[in-house]
């Protein structure tokens, strides 16, 4: 009897079971989707404004509590660690081997990647040769050099040219009009020692003006106003001597107001630029010092060749004509590297070659630098086959060498420097996106966990 109704139990639960399967089946079955979810919602609570109740009741979000991390402070993971591996160890010492070969071609990678930026392709040294070569070629072809003739100096086409400018400018009767007025009358201007109290060595007619600063196109702004003041005249004898001497003959010839002496300077210098012993070349009195040397047949001093220069012609003008070539070598190599940026897809801006600051144009002072030195190699060889000190282009070595102290100033002492700040500022990058992932991961931990230091 017993066992009939036990099994007759068992049967009954096994009916309820199997019922509760099929009903949750249905329910399954028949459990909205999210959006159906949403739309019935979305209905129920239209139906409860249509009934009068605007509010809906708003059910308080469950968030989950934060858990509580602990992290030793800095003086206890430092403890650790010198418990751990002890003192004295090197960076280096955290690194792999592999990570250690990394790190070195990252940076070598680096210091390439700089250095090509400064490196000059094929088309920027093209760019500076021919504008070398091209000055060098406007040099020996138009400028020539200057022989004394008949008809007054004369040299190539561009020399005579821009001669003939002069003189139309400064016509030769108006500036003897001028020499003898009394505005343009200084007291630098002794033409012999007739009129010295001290003897200077070769002062004369020819040499005067090479010797007395005050005749210099640059230092005769300082020395030359400087001696209108006072009522001296400086100057530089043939032996490299300096004289400075107080003209007591010219004292007529001294102003008090420094703007009157700037006046008469500029006005005497304007005198003299057309005359047939005219103003020297810019510092060319200071060659004078340079009492050595043994060149030429003769065994001639640099200051004595340098004598013989202007006395041949070698002034003002023709210094004037001589700067055209090393003009034309710094226009085109500009004008050839703006065109180069703005074809590499620069901006005109950011093109165009005014400023020489290797930050904003990385090729241009090296490019400069070679094409200068090109055109004054070329000058070199025309005085060594002409072996004529009048074929030197003065402005052209001036340019190479202001160039040269650049370029060898940047190759020895700034751009070391330079890229090393450009290596460091790319590993600050990436540190930044490194510092910039923890700073992330931290936050999302801290909005998990309560982070407590001990």
């Amino acid at each position: 009897m017993s066992k009939y109704k036990y099994s007759e139990t068992e049967q009954q639960i096994n009916d309820v079971l199997k019922y509760h399967d099929e009903k949750l089946k249905k329910i399954k079955a028949a459990r909205p989707s999210t959006a159906e979810l949403g739309s019935r919602i979305q209905e129920s609570e239209d139906l409860l404004r249509m009934l009068g109740h605007t509010e809906m009741p708003i059910v308080p979000k469950q968030e989950e509590p934060k858990k509580v991390m602990v992290i030793p402070s800095w003086e206890e993971l430092c403890i650790e660690a010198e418990n751990t591996v002890g003192t004295g160890n090197a960076l280096e010492s955290i690194f792999t081997d592999e990570e250690l070969r990394r790190n070195t071609q990252e940076i070598r990678m680096l210091n390439a990647e700089y250095n090509q930026l400064h490196h000059l392709d094929k088309y920027d040294i093209a760019i500076s040769a021919a504008a070398g070569l091209l000055g060098a070629a406007v040099d020996i072809l138009l400028v020539g050099i200057p022989q004394k003739t008949p008809e007054g100096l004369k040299g190539g086409p561009l020399s005579n040219y821009v001669r003939d400018w002069f003189d139309k400018k400064f016509p030769e009767e108006e500036m003897e009009k001028l020499a003898n007025s009394k505005v343009s009358k200084v007291p630098y201007d002794a033409q012999d020692n007739r009129n010295t109290t001290v003897y200077v060595e070769g002062l004369s007619a020819y040499y005067h003006r090479l010797l007395s600063l005050g005749h210099d196109p640059l230092l005769g702004l300082i020395f030359g106003v400087a001696d209108i003041l006072t009522g001296r005249m400086t100057t530089i004898d043939k032996t490299g001597k300096i004289v400075s001497q107080v003209m007591e003959n010219y004292a007529d010839r001294k102003e008090t107001d420094v703007f009157a002496a700037i006046a008469k300077q500029i006005i005497h210098f304007k005198s003299d630029i057309t005359t047939s012993m005219g103003l020297p070349a810019p510092l060319m009195g200071l060659f004078n010092f340079l009492q050595f040397g043994k060149i030429g047949e003769y065994e001639q001093t640099i200051a004595e060749i340098v004598q013989g220069m202007y006395y041949e012609g070698y002034d003002f003008i023709h210094f004037c004509t001589l700067s055209i070539p090393v003009m034309i070598v710094e226009v085109v190599t500009r004008i050839g590297y703006a065109f180069k940026r703005i074809k590499e897809g620069y901006s005109v801006k950011e093109s165009i070659p005014f400023s020489l600051n290797r930050e904003k144009h990385p090729k241009l002072v090296t490019m400069l630098f070679v094409g200068h030195s090109a055109a004054t190699a070329v000058n070199a060889g025309k005085v060594y086959f002409t072996q004529n000190p009048m074929a030197i282009n003065y402005p052209q070595w001036i340019a190479f060498a202001k160039y040269s102290y650049k370029q060898l100033k940047w190759v020895l002492i700034e751009k070391p420097n330079a890229r090393d700040a450009y290596v460091r500022g790319k590993l600050n990058e990436q540190l930044a996106e490194v510092l910039e992932d923890v700073d992330s991961t931290f936050n999302e931990i801290s909005a998990k966990y309560i982070v407590v230091i001990e």
